[in-house]
């Protein structure tokens, strides 16, 4: 009955490979894979020839920190999860033991020595990333039990660091400043898209003594907040785009954030019911606007 389930069989000690892929959450790769095209892009260096740095770099980017940022936060998350979400992988059983450490400390030297193959500048952006990634879940840093620390760790995994490790894959150096500027900003605006998936957990935090922004602030505050952090370094970019002599891609990020605003206003009137409708349109306008300012950097 165990294994019709999908549970091992009695006495397995083996992960099994299906659940090892579900553990690494290959759903959440692409935030950080996108970001890192921005990065290969702003570059400016034609990519003919560098095929092979730039495969690397993504998987780098998505299956590697990404999943290992996954792969820690089962972890030590698997005493909730027995309790809130039993099929998971490692509560059901379909990684037994310490499998889940093993895989998290396994894929983190692995991201490492990938990283190193890929330069200096890869290295050390994809080790702050790893550090960040252990930090948000694993005690005593528990990142991820404040909101304004463990988004903000969340947004640097996800946007800024990616950005900066496509950049230096292409250059085999450190980036143009201008670039360290775009990552950042974008990386400031992704604080706020990590707020909006905390609506969705509000009770279970207040339970569990996670301090999310909703949870501090409040519902309509923490909604406010998270469109005003989404919205300002976006405009700023504009600013900058446009200061930097690249008024068509300011117009293009001016024209994505006004119809952002639009979406906002529908938000803000219902945040909770309206936080997953927004994540998938008012967080894909943003992610174009990444692209578009790549475009303009890339001259």
């Amino acid at each position: 009955m165990e294994q019709s389930l999908g549970r091992p069989a009695p006495g397995s000690r083996l992960p099994q490979p299906a659940a090892m892929l579900e553990l690494l959450k290959p759903i959440t790769w692409f935030a950080p894979m996108w970001a890192f095209a921005c990065g290969v892009i702003s570059s400016g260096v034609p990519a003919s020839g560098r095929w092979l740095l730039i495969a690397a770099g993504v998987a780098l980017a998505g299956p590697m920190v990404c999943g290992t940022s996954q792969a820690v936060n089962d972890w030590y998350d698997r005493h909730v999860d027995a309790i809130n979400e039993p099929n998971r992988p490692i509560p059901s059983g379909r990684i037994p033991g310490p499998w889940g450490l093993i895989i998290a400390l396994v894929w983190t030297a692995a991201s490492l020595a990938l990283a190193a193959w890929l330069g200096q500048v890869c290295l050390t952006a994809a080790a702050i990333g790893l550090i960040l990634a252990w930090a948000y879940s694993a005690p005593p840093a528990r990142l991820k039990l404040n909101g304004w620390w463990g988004n903000a760790a969340v947004g640097a995994c996800y946007e800024g660091l990616p950005w900066i490790t496509g950049a230096g894959v292409m250059t085999n150096g450190v980036p143009d400043w201008k670039i360290f500027v775009a990552a950042a900003l974008y990386s400031i605006g992704a604080h706020g898209i990590m707020t909006l998936n905390d609506f969705k957990s509000i009770e279970g935090d207040q339970a569990l003594g996670i301090r999310s922004l909703p949870v501090q602030l409040g519902v309509k505050r923490a909604v406010i907040v998270a469109c005003a952090v989404m919205a300002v370094p976006q405009g700023i970019m504009m600013v900058l785009l446009s200061a930097w002599g690249h008024p068509i891609a300011a117009a293009v990020v001016a024209l994505l954030l006004a119809v952002q605003f639009v979406l906002m206003l529908k938000l803000l009137r219902q945040p909770r019911e309206r936080a997953p409708w927004y994540n998938g349109t008012g967080t894909t306008l943003y992610v174009l606007g990444m692209m578009a300012t790549a475009f303009a950097l890339r001259g």
